[in-house]
């Protein structure tokens, strides 16, 4: 399973009762953090998460609403013990982002190692999720991020005894390790589906987004305007509506969507919820620190 929360749903500046947008997924004890804005760390704290599990960071894109919390949250890790790595992602420019917020810094107890990615297509294994990053149309080198989890098959003792796989071996090779020249594939059934997310936000709505999206158990989608007439504002600084969001998650195929990023000048987003579950009728308007555990279907 994954267990995902959203610490905050604001873009641009944090506001009394409103963090900003960053996301914690945690998977067997590892987690993930997209973004990290100023304020994350009150955001973690209240939401009642913990900071040393934290093996790796994606980062978005540069501006200050994305990473300006990344500097304290570093300290606070160390603070709490941790001496392993941290994995940190993110498009062209990550190592000199992150080398100046050293500057602040000093010496921590453990190594930042930097994933400079390129503006394409990227999969990489991190914190016990497969990650795809991809890019975004934002004005401005920035990513979005498909997370998933697989789920081998289903074992099979008829299977493991006509390939003549040892009893003694069954339980190693049903955890997936080969052993005594035995594969995982010698027990178990065909793959199972598995659990995927996407998370995206400071983008005009581009197709890719549905196309990496589809069949996802969770959209997470920026819907930073939810007035009709606010769309060449969003068209002018590469941002999404509410209905654009929709748009996706319907094309897309995804279970569930969540709304994030609401500009400051939207106080209440939910009074857009009726017309834009019209688009996409199992959408979510989200507040800070709302959770959702994504489990494999029986």
């Amino acid at each position: 399973m994954i267990d995902v929360t959203l610490l905050g749903t604001g873009g641009m500046m944090p506001l009394p009762g409103r963090f900003l947008t960053s996301l914690y997924v945690r998977t067997n004890g590892r987690t993930i953090l997209i973004d990290c804005g100023e304020g994350t760390q009150t955001a973690i704290r209240t939401a009642s998460l913990r900071f040393k599990c934290i093996d790796a960071i994606l980062i978005t894109h540069y501006h200050a609403d994305h990473v300006s919390g990344l500097p304290g949250l570093f300290l606070t890790i160390g603070n709490e013990g941790r001496t392993e790595p941290i994995h940190i992602y993110g498009p062209t420019g990550l190592t000199r982002v992150i080398s100046a917020f050293l500057t602040i810094i000093g010496e921590l107890p453990y190594d930042l190692i930097f994933h400079e990615l390129p503006g394409e297509e990227t999969r990489f294994e991190c914190a016990n999720l497969s990650v795809t990053a991809a890019p975004a149309d934002h004005g401005m080198p920035c990513l979005f991020y498909h997370l998933s989890l697989s789920r081998p098959g289903k074992f099979d003792p008829a299977r493991a005894r006509q390939n003549g796989v040892p009893l003694a071996l069954w339980s190693q090779l049903q955890k997936g390790e080969a052993v005594g020249g035995f594969s995982p594939n010698d027990v178990l059934g065909p793959a199972r589906r598995g659990l995927s997310l996407l998370y995206a936000t400071d983008t005009r709505p581009v197709d890719r987004i549905a196309l990496y999206g589809k069949d996802t158990d969770l959209l997470i989608l920026e819907g930073m305007f939810g007035e009709e007439e606010k769309k060449a504002r969003a068209i002018e600084t590469h941002h999404m509506t509410m209905q654009e969001a929709a748009n996706l998650a319907q094309n897309a195929g995804s279970k569930e969507l969540w709304l994030t990023h609401y500009s400051p000048a939207t106080p209440h987003p939910e009074a857009f919820e009726e017309a834009i579950k019209r688009i996409f009728e199992n959408t979510i308007i989200s507040v800070d620190g709302q959770k959702k555990t994504l489990s494999f279907e029986e």
